[in-house]
């Protein structure tokens, strides 16, 4: 096995081709693009490869055959013909004004234009020099254009807090992304890639020739790591791993096709041999967070969600489902679909390890309201578990709720319900990584919450009453027969019913009743 360098943070083909750097091959891909279709539209989430991926194919049409020798593109190509490349970019830097977006606009397309050797027409607005700038390039090069555009979105998502901004910046993208379709008789190819794909109504009005990819079953994993590139291409690096805690932790994003890694996550274990969240860390979803807390999500249902396609696609300024944007983001993925008439239904969850402990750990802090509370709580946690004391479980929990500042109860009416308390707890134990089953489905009924742990089973239900406690939750437990369906394992099985106050929002009840294993 030959250990090659590890490409972390290069997007560079030439780069990573040059450096004799791993590189999982994407090329049979692109060839299928390519002779399938002209212009494209991928989503995906950040850090998954979408600017090599435009790197790549720049390369490949503009003919730079030395680099791809070995590849699967290789003997399939004509590296003879040199297509003129247009590059635009917006990865780098966060705008915030519309003037803003028209220099960064002007800036690419006068790069592309010296790039081209071109000089083009004075006094044009964005949308004629574009034009412009494909035309002339054709004419100058003798064959037709390839578009590519990179993060195309990232002026709009940098912007979502501030939706007057986030919509001047759509309203500029789309006076210049309408030009593509119009200048269709001049393109070789065109291809776009971003986090999020808005609505037909607004973004992509003008863009309805492209060819949407990013659920196509053959094209899931177009970017990310397979299992196979995994086991061959990184088979020097996997010694002294647990397997099966790497594709725990890391493997699991899906597109209705093949599942795949994160590639920013597998590099960076592979230099420090260390599991953390690294992909999460790179950009923390503050708006996401505010966006869940303030409308009340019940975070349970991160574990197993169910939305149509169409919910998926409504994605713009003024309507933010959050769905789409857990999905769209990274943050839930497909873990099935059917077919019910003439809709799609889809089933999301968390991807992996990763997602659903930093995730669930950064909603427990914006859930709360005191980052700082959730953060020693977290840490009592566990060790609470691992002891069994359910006298200092009950002291736990009640320190937990009572850390919630008042003026937060006060600003949210959701802390009066108890999807509110469910989705605090949820999370905090759910940010620990451990077997846990939300709306646990049984022949009776759902279980708030199960949990697998220490060869134990813990079933808790959660009631909001009005000042004192009513026993309400450990008799459901016990009416429905909930513990029927772990009888079997042969397990202690701990009945926990947790009452809160509506009025006083803090804990009055807890009790606990433990079955022996039969």
């Amino acid at each position: 096995m030959i250990t090659r360098k590890l490409p972390i943070g290069i997007q560079t083909f030439a780069k990573i081709r040059e450096d004799d750097c791993y590189y999982v091959d994407k090329t049979g891909f692109i060839r299928r693009l390519i002779a399938e279709g002209s212009q494209y539209f991928l989503s995906r989430p950040r850090r998954f490869g979408k600017s090599l991926l435009i790197d790549t194919i720049a390369e490949v049409f503009a003919g730079n055959e030395p680099l791809f020798r070995g590849l699967e593109i290789h003997p399939h190509w004509d590296w003879s013909v040199r297509f003129p490349v247009i590059r635009l970019s917006f990865a780098e830097g966060v705008l915030h004004t519309r003037a803003g977006l028209g220099a960064r606009i002007d800036d690419l397309l006068r790069i592309n234009a010296e790039a081209l050797e071109l000089t083009l027409h004075p006094g044009l607005d964005v949308a004629g020099t574009f034009g412009d700038l494909i035309r002339r390039a054709q004419a100058r090069h003798g064959q037709r254009v390839v578009v590519l555009v990179d993060e195309y979105d990232k002026p709009i998502l940098d912007n979502l807090t501030d939706p007057e901004v986030a919509r001047e910046m759509r309203d500029g993208l789309r006076n210049l992304y309408s030009v593509i379709k119009g200048a269709d008789a001049h393109l070789r190819f065109a291809f776009l890639t971003g986090v999020s794909k808005f609505s037909k109504v607004s973004i992509f009005s003008g863009l309805n020739n492209l060819h949407d990819i990013t659920v196509v079953p053959h094209y899931s994993a177009l970017c990310g790591y397979t299992e196979a590139d995994v086991d061959q291409v990184f088979a020097p690096e996997l010694p002294g791993l647990d397997r099966a805690e790497v594709r725990r932790w890391y493997n699991g994003y899906n597109w209705t096709g093949e599942a795949v890694y994160n590639p920013f996550d597998l590099l960076l274990l592979f230099q420090d041999r260390v599991f953390r969240s690294y992909w999460f860390e790179t950009g923390t979803p503050t708006f996401l967070v505010e966006l869940l807390t303030a409308r009340g999500f019940f975070t349970p249902d991160l574990a197993q969600l169910h939305s149509s396609e169409a919910l998926l696609s409504a994605f713009d300024v003024e309507h933010i489902a959050p769905e789409a944007l857990l999905w769209q983001t990274g943050y839930l993925t497909f873990h099935g679909s059917r077919r019910t008439g003439a809709r799609i239904e889809h089933t999301l969850g968390y991807p992996n390890l990763e997602v659903q402990t930093a995730l669930n750990d950064a909603l427990l802090k914006g859930l709360m309201g005191d980052p700082m509370a959730a953060e020693r709580a977290q840490s009592r946690l566990y060790d609470t578990l691992v002891g069994g004391d359910f006298a200092t479980l009950r002291a736990h929990v009640q320190a937990l709720f009572d850390a919630i500042p008042h003026h937060w109860h006060d600003n949210n009416p959701i802390a009066r319900y108890e999807g509110f308390y469910a989705s605090v707890f949820y999370s905090h134990i759910a940010a620990l990584g451990l077997d846990l089953t939300p709306e646990d489905a049984t022949v009776h009924g759902r279980i708030d919450l199960t949990l697998r742990f220490e060869a134990q089973i813990w079933l808790f239900e959660f009631k909001v009453v009005e000042l004192a406690p009513a026993g309400r939750a450990l008799q459901q437990l016990k009416d429905r027969g909930y513990a029927d369906k772990y009888r079997a394992l042969g397990q202690p099985i701990h009945l926990i019913g947790i009452e809160f106050s509506r009025e006083q929002r803090t804990l009055v009840g807890f009790e606990v009743e433990t079955l022996a294993p039969v």
